[in-house]
């Protein structure tokens, strides 16, 4: 019984000296967080890419309303022509519309592909920038917000990189 006791007390010695050492080392570990989404959307080069892309996507909807125009004339055609002219117009329709799909199928893609080489880039320049702040502050992890279901508002780094991102894109911009 007396074993049983000494081996209960050394077990309790272990464990609180574990707990002490556990929370003196977890007071050191500098954690943070961010809203990647919100660093994102809010950053002003994010902002001209989609107005750029909107612009692009403008044009290109310009493009594709002649097409309309065009095939729209041709089924006009195609309704008063003769019986002859009716196989040619009705070739001439379907090769509109062919090209018509082409033109919608490359338009997205080329969009697309543009806004997701955008994406990583700015990806990129957000990550750089959150590196750089953990290294300089020996932050041991610094997580995105949505994956933080409770966080203290100091260790919300969201304002502070966006800051930073926009006043280098800022001073890249006027050089």
């Amino acid at each position: 019984m007396r074993a049983l006791s000494k081996l209960l007390v050394a077990a309790f010695f272990v464990t609180m000296t574990l707990s002490a050492v556990n929370s003196s080392f977890a007071a050191e570990q500098k954690l943070g967080h961010m809203d990647f989404a919100k660093v994102f959307d809010e950053y002003n080069k994010t902002k001209d890419f989609d107005k750029q892309l909107e612009a692009k996507g403008n044009a290109k909807q310009g493009d594709r309303d002649k097409l309309v125009a065009e095939i729209k004339k041709l089924k006009d055609e195609l309704d008063v022509a003769s019986d002859k002219e009716k196989a040619k117009k009705q070739a001439a329709v379907e090769e509109k519309l062919k090209k018509l799909q082409e033109f919608d199928r490359d338009s997205r893609e080329a969009l697309r592909k543009e806004r997701d080489d955008m994406a990583r880039g700015i990806f990129k320049e957000i990550k750089d920038v959150v590196d750089e702040i953990g290294k300089k502050e020996n932050y041991k992890y610094i997580i995105d917000s949505r994956m933080v279901l409770f966080g203290n508002e100091s260790d919300d780094m969201t304002a502070r990189v966006l800051k930073i991102l926009n006043d280098k894109y800022q001073v890249k911009g006027k050089k």
